[in-house]
């Protein structure tokens, strides 16, 4: 193979893409989230994690207090985020479909102190972004309330509860689970989806306009010419895990082993985009190849995350500075594995060549 002919046909397909406007949305949806990641992080860790919403401070909401309950309204005025109102139970339902109020708290008819159980009701405006908060602030007063019943009710108890001690605590961290377990292993294996499926696309466009039969007349051979399609599309993803990481820095994000980050990524992508382009050459119809690969690299991605070795938990382990002793064996697994799929690109394309 002729890697000069290779080449030049791989900045052909290069500077062929600028006309591929829905290539050019995804790589620039990838950018946005890249270059604004700090920004996003607050409302897509919320929706990764809702008890994010419990952190939001310094806004008072008005809470409507029904029934007879005496406990509830003061721990809600010792809460810096109410301002609580005992009223009726139709008019505060009222002042809440007006949004005069945040939340109603219907209290039931049982005192703390009674024998039957207590009955909170929360009435909250539906598909609301403030009733998420509210939620998830009133959720600790709840447990505040839920401790209160207990002390006062404990003298019932005719049998000592056996306490019960976790091994060792477990803290978590939304940020960082958000940032190193979703986000970065998103926008670094975004890319080699979609160039697979460009690859699939620049290879089946030629069966089908039948511009194949044109291409073989000149000097470059069948496997420079599907060669320098692959090389095209892969030369996108380095350049585009090069970018978001630098960004992602830029929005002070600690990423830690960045050359091994991006062979590894390389290396994962160059296999995907293999595996496209077999599947292209095979069916040499741009639906059935989209259709067979979509399907393929649902199987494989859910194979993938069955293993705790694979690529997606690699990438965040080197990014947060804590790579696994395997990581080593992984990458030459990977690149063996892309030797192997090239050896079948070749023999595939000498097969085609024959028809």
């Amino acid at each position: 193979m002729n890697l000069k002919r290779t080449w030049i046909i791989a900045r052909k397909e290069l500077r062929g893409l600028a006309s591929e406007k829905t290539i050019l949305l995804a790589i620039l949806l990838q950018l946005f989230i890249a270059l604004f990641s700090s920004f996003l992080m607050v409302g897509l860790s919320a929706m990764y994690d809702p008890s994010a919403y419990g952190r939001v401070s310094g806004v008072q909401y008005g809470v409507g207090i029904t029934g007879n309950d005496t406990i509830l309204p003061g721990l809600l005025e010792d809460n810096p985020s109410f301002v609580p109102y005992e009223m009726d139970l139709s008019v505060a339902l009222a002042a809440l479909k007006e949004r005069k109020l945040a939340a109603v708290i219907w209290a039931g008819g049982t005192l703390p102190d009674d024998n039957g159980p207590v009955t909170l009701t929360l009435y909250t405006i539906k598909n609301d972004i403030q009733s998420a908060v509210i939620e998830v602030k009133l959720k600790e007063t709840f447990l505040k309330y839920e401790q209160m019943l207990r002390d006062i009710r404990k003298d019932r108890i005719t049998e000592e509860p056996i306490p019960l001690r976790p091994y060792r605590l477990v803290t978590t961290n939304t940020f960082y689970e958000f940032i190193y377990g979703l986000l970065i292993p998103l926008l670094l294996f975004m890319p080699a989806i979609i160039s697979a499926g460009l690859v699939i696309d620049l290879i089946t466009e030629e069966s089908q306009q039948q511009t194949l039969d044109t291409l073989r007349t000149t000097p470059a051979a069948l496997i420079e010419i599907i060669g320098g399609k692959i090389g095209a599309c892969l030369i996108l993803i380095p350049v585009q895990a090069c970018l978001w990481l630098l960004l992602l820095s830029l929005n002070r994000i600690l990423i830690a082993n960045l050359a091994e980050i991006i062979l590894l990524v390389t290396l994962s992508s160059f296999v995907v985009i293999l595996i496209a382009a077999i599947f292209a050459l095979h069916y040499q119809d741009r639906t059935k190849a989209q259709f067979i690969f979509s399907t393929a690299a649902v199987i494989l991605l859910l194979l993938a995350l069955a293993f705790p070795n694979n690529p997606l938990n690699l990438i965040a382990l080197l990014a947060a500075g804590s790579p696994a002793p395997y990581h080593g064996a992984v990458l030459l697994a990977s690149a063996g594995l892309c030797l192997i799929l090239t050896i079948i690109v070749r023999v595939v394309v000498r097969n085609s060549s024959r028809v």
